[in-house]
């Protein structure tokens, strides 16, 4: 028995899943109130935006806008500057 495109075999059709519709990531640094050339001091903060080997996380995995990872980026890298934060973790 040869196969044949137009043949869709004995196969029933499953019903099909409606797609998972995940709630949308809010910017954290849109929400609440902060100081753009102070955010670098705050390395509480930083540490949540900063991976467990200490690379910096994307926007989407954060969830912040494009203007604040850019701020993010430039913050944590005065962070690690100054050694408020590791450049890598050991």
């Amino acid at each position: 028995m040869a196969f044949n495109k137009t043949d869709k075999g004995e196969r029933s059709e499953a019903p099909r899943k409606r797609p998972i519709r995940r709630k949308k990531k809010v910017c954290a640094f849109c929400t609440e109130p902060y100081d753009e050339f102070t955010v670098y001091r705050d390395v509480k903060s930083l540490s949540r935006f900063i991976s467990e080997r200490g690379k910096i996380l994307p926007r989407r995995i954060t969830g912040t806008c494009a203007k604040h990872q850019r701020l993010l980026t430039t913050s944590v890298k005065r962070a690690r500057h100054i050694a408020l934060l590791p450049y890598t973790v050991e």
